[in-house]
């Protein structure tokens, strides 16, 4: 690891500032930029330190039903937010299916937004990566390749994004704010995260020196709570990142679907939104012969990256399932084991 610099500034506006020095990092929790210092892929010059910032810990459940989330509060203590899992239980149940329960005791928010990659190539200093050194090639490309993207990917980079928060984020329509060093923007998540191109070292729409400081939740994103699911398929039963993942979330009148959103984790170097499969679902019956359309039209341009064209079935899989669980409704008791669609009903949902 190399010597670095160590700054805690008391605001925002002095975090800004002191990361504005090249080669700087923001520090919160650290489960991913720490690890990432002690394999030699970060080497940061300078650690701005955000862990005593007044305001950015806490949440806001808004007048309208949306929600305001500062960006360092913990995943634990957003997931059980008694409030936030009512309005919103297809967020927590991605929280509840990731990591363990001491990570999730101490990753952020905003952290959880930014983690990068767990691509093998990038994490190993010996191997060529574009995302880690522009311009030195993709090893991944002829490796072992089997858990990388198939939508979105190029031949600079076939890495995936590894977050299950972000996946029902993005479906719910949630909104990055945004401090930088030219004043305050707001960011769609689904407009937050780059697919790789020519350039995977991009991997977010953040300029130097501007800091994550809160994401909201549109009321609208509540109005799906009474059918709305996670689903997550991973190697192990827990405590592994997802090969694919699903949110779904439905609202029904009358037998009918009257709207919908659907992301996919697991697929991209980004959460997937589906929209033409949200479309595809308008007015029609919320059972599985129209949830295998949606699932086809959501992977219609899905291709391998590698020897991973099973994650295409896979993915179209993991999305009926998805849709079927937010169909039959969200559970007043979570499954044991959150997002697994091996999971019985038995647990504690909405407290």
């Amino acid at each position: 690891m190399n010597r670095f610099e160590y700054v805690r500034p008391r605001s925002v506006a002095e975090a800004v500032a002191a990361a504005a020095v090249p080669g700087s990092a923001y520090l919160a929790a650290g489960t991913n930029l720490l690890d990432l210092m002690k394999i030699g892929v970060a080497r940061p010059a300078r650690l701005v330190d955000l862990n005593h910032l007044p305001g950015l810990d806490g949440i806001e459940h808004l007048p309208d039903g949306g929600a305001q989330i500062g960006a360092r509060m913990r995943n634990a203590d957003l997931a059980y937010d008694p409030a936030f899992r009512r309005r919103f239980p297809a967020v927590a149940e991605a929280l509840l299916s990731g990591a363990s329960a001491q990570l999730r005791n101490a990753a952020t928010v905003g952290g959880n937004l930014l983690q990068r990659t767990r691509c093998a190539y990038f994490q190993d200093t010996a191997s060529a990566c574009n995302k880690r050194r522009p311009g030195s090639g993709c090893d991944a490309r002829g490796g072992e390749n089997r858990l990388h993207a198939v939508l979105g990917w190029s031949e600079s980079c076939i890495a995936t994004h590894p977050s299950d928060f972000c996946v029902p984020l993005v479906a719910l329509g949630a909104v990055v704010e945004i401090e930088g060093p030219a004043g305050r923007r707001e960011v769609p998540l689904r407009d937050f995260h780059l697919l790789p191109g020519a350039t995977p070292e991009r991997e977010s729409v953040l300029a130097p020196g501007e800091l994550v400081v809160a994401l909201r939740l549109p009321a609208e994103a509540a109005g799906f709570a009474a059918h709305a699911r996670y689903v997550k398929l991973r190697e192990r039963t827990s405590y592994a990142f997802a090969v694919v993942s699903a949110a779904a979330c439905l609202r029904l009148e009358e037998g009918r679907i009257v709207a919908s959103r659907l992301a996919l984790g697991g697929v991209a170097a980004k959460p997937w939104r589906a929209e033409a499969a949200e479309a595809a679902l308008a007015g029609a019956t919320p059972d599985a012969a129209s949830f295998r359309r949606a699932a086809e039209i959501a992977l219609a341009e899905a291709r391998p990256s590698g020897d991973n064209a099973f994650k295409i079935e896979l993915a179209r899989r993991i999305a009926v399932r998805a849709l079927l669980l937010a169909a039959a409704g969200t559970p007043d008791r979570l499954p044991a084991l959150p997002a697994s669609p091996f999971a019985s009903v038995p647990g504690g949902f909405h407290g």
